[in-house]
């Protein structure tokens, strides 16, 4: 198995990167967009759990840098196979001009990158133009 990586485009959003980073810091955070969206959503500041076609997902905040990145790993009980790093990137031009990029890392078999890999790119380019469309319709 070798590590993958895999990064999405890059997006705009018009606010200050200190405006954005508490929302993507925090799981409590994307409660009220994600209970509704997803079976059994909890969270906590560090943790969050969810189902996923049956089975559970446990993620944790491994690492923050104010208002540069957040890396999101498995925790250890979750229901994943596969050992991954997932990076929420921002990098602020100006005042009210920050990039955001997702980055993932993921130690994926031949098979499973064959199968998944192009979907893995265009989920990473779907969500991050969602994350910028909804930072940029906020007040």
């Amino acid at each position: 198995m070798s590590l993958e990586k895999y990064e999405s485009k890059q997006q705009q959003i018009f606010k200050p990167a200190a405006y954005i980073y508490p929302f993507i810091s925090s799981f409590d955070m994307l409660t009220p967009a994600l209970k509704d969206r997803v079976e059994e959503w909890s969270a906590t500041e560090d943790t969050c759990s969810f189902k996923v076609k049956g089975f559970t997902l446990k993620l944790r905040i491994a690492e923050r840098a104010e208002n540069r990145h957040v890396k999101i790993t498995a925790d250890g009980e979750g229901g994943l196979p596969v050992d991954f790093a997932f990076w929420i990137q921002l990098h602020q031009v100006s005042d009210n001009d920050t990039r955001i990029r997702l980055v993932l890392h993921a130690d994926l078999n031949m098979m499973l990158r064959m199968m998944i890999g192009g979907k893995i790119q265009g989920g990473l380019d779907n969500a991050v133009e969602g994350l910028a469309a909804a930072f940029n319709q906020m007040p």
